[in-house]
């Protein structure tokens, strides 16, 4: 005869409780998994207070050293800190960084509004870099070209007026609304060395249509981007003044 004996009352509510075909494994997995997360935040978060006491402890350098400036924002995107996202709160405050983005940003806009008579709101990101250091005072922090960049991302902000277009190794600047396809900056790229092109050479450079790069040209021309010369031999050549080595006279 067997007997059978009643089970706890709290072992049998909690086999009552459990969820129908829940394999043990899957349940122990679930808790290490939220053990993992729980340890994860954990480690984020003294991250988080290393990298205060350390942007205290070097907040002179960090204001003074564009390339330990850049180290330091690599840092803190790692951790999902922007130190750009306010001008007002702890980042700012304790290192005046978020200023000094904001305020670089307003000098990028003096200088883009001052030469867009002559570019047709398109600068050349080193062009505008040797502007900006001529302008600013000899004992301001020096700039490179990764604050350039975060400060014009930071001016976006503000509407589809400022763009960064990749053109070989540099960066050109558009600083007027206004689309710019990857037609006009494969012709900007064909123009770097010599600072022209033709309708011809595109043709057969780049075995385009001729309707296609006669479009792309009168484009830029319409928009101040090109200048032309009727008078070269052959045919017309369009000039691009962004990209001219002595870009820096006005």
């Amino acid at each position: 005869m067997t007997f059978m004996y009643p089970l706890p009352v709290s072992v049998s509510l909690s086999l009552l409780c459990m969820p129908p075909h829940r394999p043990a494994t899957k349940i122990k997995g679930n808790v290490i998994a939220e053990d993992q997360l729980a340890q994860m935040a954990k480690q984020m978060e003294t991250f988080k207070v290393n990298l205060e006491e350390f942007a205290t402890k070097h907040k002179d350098q960090i204001k003074k050293d564009p390339e330990f400036r850049v180290q330091f924002q690599e840092m803190c995107a790692s951790i999902g800190v922007d130190p750009l996202a306010s001008s007002k709160g702890f980042w700012s405050e304790m290192l005046g960084v978020g200023d000094f983005y904001y305020e670089l940003a307003v000098k990028i806009v003096e200088v883009c509004m001052a030469t867009s008579h002559r570019n047709g709101g398109l600068i050349r990101l080193d062009e505008l870099k040797s502007r900006l250091e001529v302008s600013r005072h000899k004992n301001t922090q020096e700039i490179s070209i990764d604050d350039l960049l975060r400060a014009i991302r930071k001016l976006k902000t503000l509407g589809n007026g400022f763009t960064i277009h990749p053109i070989g190794k540099t960066f050109l600047i558009q600083s007027v609304p206004g689309e710019l396809t990857m037609d006009h900056t494969t012709v900007l790229q064909q123009a770097q060395k010599s600072y022209y092109v033709t309708v011809s050479g595109l043709v057969d450079t780049l075995k385009w249509e001729k309707e296609r790069a006669i479009k792309a040209l009168e484009y830029m021309l319409k928009e101040g981007l090109a200048w032309v010369d009727d008078q070269a031999e052959g045919e017309r050549q369009y000039w691009f003044p962004t990209l001219f080595p002595d870009a820096q006279t006005p």
